[in-house]
C-alpha cells in the first residue's frame, strides 16, 4: 500500500480539495448540517477506503442521494431519526454484499457507463461556470437542472456572465493557467513538479491572492465565495457537531422503508461508479464488488452512528483521483485523514480558499470525462452504441443520475430487442421447377417470443406451391410461441400447397402432423 506513496499522496491532496466543497455543498443541498457532509467524507475516505478493495475509488456523500436525504429528513421528523435509517441502510448493504449482489453492476452496457461518465463531466463543467466567475454563492448546491429557486443550470450561467466578479474570475483564470502549464509542461521537467501537484499550487496562489486583495472593493473576493468549513471555538463545541441516531424509532416502518431506499440507491450508484472507474484505471484492475458493498455498508453504519450523511463510491472524486495519478487506495485513505486534520486544526485556513480556484480544478476533471473525441468515437461505433450513450447523457444533465442510467438502460434493452427481432433467422430463396419457390430458413441458436413477429411475417409471405426447408440444427432453445405459430401455419400451408421439410439433429421430417410433438422430442422449449 505504501509502494506508490509518491503518486498517491499528491493525488490525495487533489481529491481533498475537490472533496471539501462537495461535502459541504451536498450537505447543504440535502438540508442537513454542513458538518454531516464532512463526517461522511472522512468516513468514506478512512473507513470505506481501508475495507474496500477498490484501487482508485473514493467514497463520500453523493449528490445523487441529496433529494432522497432532503425528503427523508422532513418525513422522518428529525435528523436523528434519519441517522437511524442510515445505520440500518448500512446493515442492509452488508447483507447485499454477503448475498453476492455485487454482480448487478456488470449488467449495464458500456455505452450507458460511458454516457454516465460523460454526463457527470458535463454537469461538473456547467455547474462550475458560476463559481468560476464569482457569481453563485451556493457552494456546490443545486445539482439538479431545474432548481428550487426557480432558476435552471443555463439561466444561472447567463446570470453569472452578466454579473462577473473581476477578482474571482482573475484568480480562476490564473489557477486554470497554472493547472494547464503544470500538466502539459512542468510535470515533464522534473520530479519536484510531479511531487508537488498543480492543484495544490493553484489553491495556495488562490489563498495568497485573497489575503492580498481582501481590502480591495474591485479585485477582492467576497466572503460568500470562499470555502465555508464550520469553525468550532472550543473542544466542546467541536464535539457538539457530532449527532447520534434515535434508536427509539427502530420499530417504525417508515424508518425501514427509508433505510431500504438508501441502501438500494447507494448500492446501485456504488456499483456503477465501480464499473466506470475500473474502465478509467490505466492498469485495468477489477474491484471486488461484493467486498465493495460490504465496505460501503460498514461506512454507512459508522457515518450514521456519528452524525454523517450516507456514503457511496462517487464519480467526481474517484475521477479526480485517476486523473491526478493515484495508484492505490492509499490516496483515498490519505484524503480522508486530510479532511479530518483540516476540520480539527486548520478550518480557518480552508475558509480562505476561493471557490473559483476549485472550479478551475473541477473544470479539468469534467473536461477529461467529457472530451469531444469521445462523442466522435461513440458516433463511429454505430447507432447501437451512440443512441444509449446520448440518451444517458441527456437524462443525467436534465434529470439526475438514476434517471439518465434508467433511460440509457431502457434504450439499450430496446436495441437488443430490435437486433434479436432481426436476427431470429436466415432466409435464402430459390426458384423451383414447378414455378414456386424453394425457401431455406435457418433458425438462430435461441428463438423466443420476441422473434415471433419476424418469423410469422416470413411465413405469411410464402407463395403458393413453395417448398419450405426449415433448418433447426443450430437451435438450442425454441420458444413454445414459435411452435404454436408453426402448428397454426400448417392449415394455411396445406391450402397454399406449401410443403415443409424440417432438418434437425435427430434427422429430417416432412410435413409433420404436429410440430409441437416433433419439437418436444427434438428441442425442449421452456
Amino acid at each position: 500500500m505504501f509502494k506508490h506513496l509518491n503518486k498517491d499522496f499528491p493525488a490525495s491532496v487533489v481529491v481533498f480539495f475537490v472533496a471539501i466543497p462537495l461535502c459541504l455543498g451536498i450537505a447543504l443541498a440535502s438540508g442537513a448540517p454542513l458538518f454531516s457532509g464532512l463526517i461522511a467524507g472522512i468516513v468514506g475516505g478512512i473507513v470505506v477506503g481501508a475495507i474496500s478493495g477498490a484501487p482508485l475509488g473514493v467514497s463520500g456523500p453523493a449528490a445523487g442521494l441529496a433529494a432522497i436525504v432532503l425528503v427523508a429528513i422532513s418525513s422522518l421528523g428529525s435528523f436523528e431519526n434519519f441517522l437511524l435509517a442510515v445505520v440500518l441502510a448500512g446493515a442492509i448493504q452488508i447483507v447485499f454484499g454477503l448475498l453476492k449482489a455485487g454482480i448487478i453492476g456488470y449488467y449495464f452496457p458500456n455505452s450507458v457507463i460511458k454516457g454516465m461518465l460523460t454526463g457527470i463531466g458535463i454537469i461538473i463543467v456547467l455547474k462550475q461556470i458560476p463559481h468560476f466567475f464569482g457569481y453563485e454563492s451556493d457552494p456546490q448546491g443545486d445539482w439538479a437542472f431545474f432548481q428550487v429557486d426557480g432558476e435552471n443550470t443555463f439561466s444561472e450561467i447567463i446570470n453569472s456572465i452578466n454579473n462577473i466578479s473581476p477578482g474571482a474570475t482573475l484568480i480562476a483564470i490564473i489557477g486554470m493557467a497554472i493547472l494547464i502549464i503544470w500538466e502539459a509542461v512542468l510535470s515533464k521537467k522534473g520530479k519536484i513538479f510531479k511531487l508537488i501537484q498543480g492543484p495544490l499550487v493553484a489553491v495556495v496562489v488562490g489563498i495568497i491572492y485573497y489575503l492580498a486583495t481582501q481590502d480591495s472593493e474591485t479585485m477582492g473576493i467576497s466572503a460568500d465565495h470562499l470555502v465555508n468549513v464550520p469553525v468550532p471555538d472550543s473542544f466542546d463545541s467541536f464535539m457538539d457537531q457530532f449527532t447520534t441516531p434515535s434508536f427509539a424509532m427502530i420499530g417504525h416502518p417508515e424508518i425501514w422503508i427509508t433505510a431500504f431506499t438508501i441502501a438500494l440507491v447507494a448500492s446501485l450508484e456504488t456499483l456503477l461508479s465501480v464499473e466506470a472507474i475500473d474502465k478509467l484505471d490505466p492498469h485495468k484492475r477489477t474491484t471486488p464488488t461484493n467486498r465493495e458493498l460490504f465496505a460501503q455498508g460498514t461506512g454507512n453504519m459508522v457515518s450514521g452512528l456519528i452524525g454523517g450523511l450516507p456514503v457511496t463510491q462517487v464519480i467526481v472524486r474517484s475521477s479526480a483521483n485517476v486523473q491526478s495519478g493515484g495508484q492505490t487506495k492509499m490516496s483515498a485513505i490519505i484524503h480522508g485523514f486530510l479532511l479530518l486534520i483540516s476540520v480539527v486544526i486548520i478550518p480557518n485556513i480552508l475558509n480562505y480558499i476561493p471557490l473559483s480556484v476549485l472550479a478551475a480544478i473541477l473544470f479539468l476533471v469534467g473536461y477529461k470525462l467529457a472530451k469531444p473525441a469521445l462523442f466522435i468515437d461513440m458516433f463511429k461505433a454505430g447507432w447501437k452504441q451512440f443512441v444509449p450513450f446520448i440518451v444517458t447523457i441527456l437524462g443525467i444533465v436534465f434529470g439526475d443520475l438514476l434517471i439518465g442510467i434508467g433511460l440509457g438502460l431502457v434504450v439499450g434493452i430496446f436495441v437488443i430487442l430490435v437486433k434479436s427481432y432481426q436476427n431470429s433467422h436466415f432466409l435464402h430463396i430459390e426458384k423451383a421447377d414447378n414455378g414456386g419457390n424453394i425457401v431455406k430458413m435457418e433458425l438462430a441458436e435461441e428463438v423466443t417470443f420476441i422473434n415471433k413477429g419476424a418469423i410469422l411475417k416470413e411465413l405469411n409471405k410464402l407463395e403458393e406451391n413453395s417448398f419450405l426447408i426449415m433448418d433447426v440444427r443450430k437451435t438450442r432453445y425454441l420458444d413454445s410461441d414459435i411452435i404454436d405459430i408453426l402448428d397454426d401455419f400448417k392449415i394455411k400451408a396445406s391450402e397454399k400447397n406449401i410443403n415443409i421439410k424440417i432438418i434437425s439433429q435427430r434427422g429430417t421430417v416432412e410435413n409433420p402432423d404436429s410440430y409441437r410433438q416433433f419439437f418436444n422430442l427434438d428441442i425442449n422449449p421452456v
